[in-house]
């Protein structure tokens, strides 16, 4: 696998759930985990239903689509509960999706939370993105890549800390347009 391989990192902005209907989503296109080639951005609605469509019409129609090989999630969810159908996400831009995860998340917790609130249907949508695995320090869920494939590539994106260096820098990018500046973990 070549080491300036071509993905895509993408993470969202801090939103007020009470105040902001829109949260900014920040992508970062990179060849490995050193050379930044460009940045994308896109708004999906907090609490919402359209971050699969935003997300895979933001890397459809950039001009870097056709050297991607890879889509990097933070999470499986944007703007709060905006959960990304990650399959779905997968057959529209035709790559892979590999949701970056740091630590096990309590599923159960995490249902009762999208029953009490009256957002049962992602329950499938996070039931969908398959199995929950651990690959090095990271917990990952995959669509149209196998586990040891997305091992090689994180292997060349996690350049400065455990979770890829696209990822890290569309949070810290997202953050920075904001609030002003970035804080916290990447």
């Amino acid at each position: 696998m070549k080491k300036e391989i071509r993905v895509i990192g993408i993470d969202d902005s801090p939103f007020s759930k009470f105040r902001d209907s829109k949260s900014l989503v920040v992508g970062v296109v990179m060849r490995g985990g050193s050379w930044v080639d460009g940045i994308l951005s896109t708004s999906v609605d907090v609490d919402g239903n359209d971050a699969t469509k935003k997300i895979s019409e933001m890397i459809n129609n950039c001009k870097f689509k056709p050297q991607l090989q890879c889509i990097f999630l933070d999470g499986i969810a944007v703007a709060g509960f905006n959960v990304v159908d990650v399959k779905e996400l997968g057959r529209k831009t035709k790559l892979p999706v590999i949701i970056v995860i740091r630590k096990m998340p309590d599923i159960d917790n995490i249902k009762n939370t999208l029953i009490k609130i009256n957002k049962k249907n992602k329950i499938k949508l996070i039931e969908k993105a398959g199995e929950i695995i651990k690959i090095g320090n990271i917990y990952a869920q995959m669509a149209g890549i196998k586990a040891d494939e997305a091992g090689k590539i994180l292997k060349i994106v996690c350049t400065r800390s455990n979770i890829p260096e696209p990822l890290r820098l569309a949070h810290l990018i997202a953050q920075g347009v904001v609030l002003g500046e970035s804080r916290g973990k990447a």
